[in-house]
């Protein structure tokens, strides 16, 4: 189990939840469903319209604090993560964070079925379900699957050459 430490008891339910792959908060609008409720909150902001954060430089507007941190970091070409083990910079840290379990070999996340280990928690939420025979959405290409109709069809644009994103 997690060993990361918490002060709320709240922040540890999240944990456990984080963990076992519950996702007991839905959205009343598209009804996508989030293992915490400040993730929910967060994402209740895309339907209202509500861009609470502004860049100072080119007024782009953002709904969520780290968002417009992450950008003002891309503006600047400030990378302020660094890997201790490689020097590799990062302007997000959790792709630091991601980024060391490969420099290091570390695999955290592993399988309750087969006890197969993973660099993500999604990866290994996949994986778990193909091991308990439940149907995630599959791509027809490459027979990866995915927990989530949008980080199929999100996949799918690799396939098609697209990148929306760039």
């Amino acid at each position: 189990m997690c060993k990361k430490t918490v002060i709320l008891k709240s922040h540890k339910i999240d944990r456990q939840q984080i963990h076992s792959a519950e996702r007991p908060y839905c959205c009343d609008v598209c009804n996508k469903t989030f293992t915490v409720k400040s993730n929910l909150r967060k994402h209740k902001h895309l339907h209202s319209g509500e861009d609470q954060y502004c860049c100072d430089v080119c007024s782009k507007t953002f709904t969520v604090n780290s968002n417009i941190r992450k950008y003002e970091h891309l503006r600047s070409g400030k990378c302020p993560y660094c890997c201790d083990v490689c020097n590799k910079t990062f302007t997000v840290k959790n792709n630091l964070r991601k980024h060391k379990y490969l420099c290091s070999g570390e695999r955290p996340f592993c399988c309750d079925v087969c006890s197969k280990a993973f660099i993500q928690m999604s990866h290994m939420i996949n994986h778990r379900c193909l091991d308990r025979g439940l149907c995630p959405d599959c791509c027809d290409v490459c027979n990866r699957t995915f927990t989530l109709k949008s980080s199929l069809v999100t996949h799918q644009h690799i396939h098609a050459g697209l990148h929306p994103y760039c």
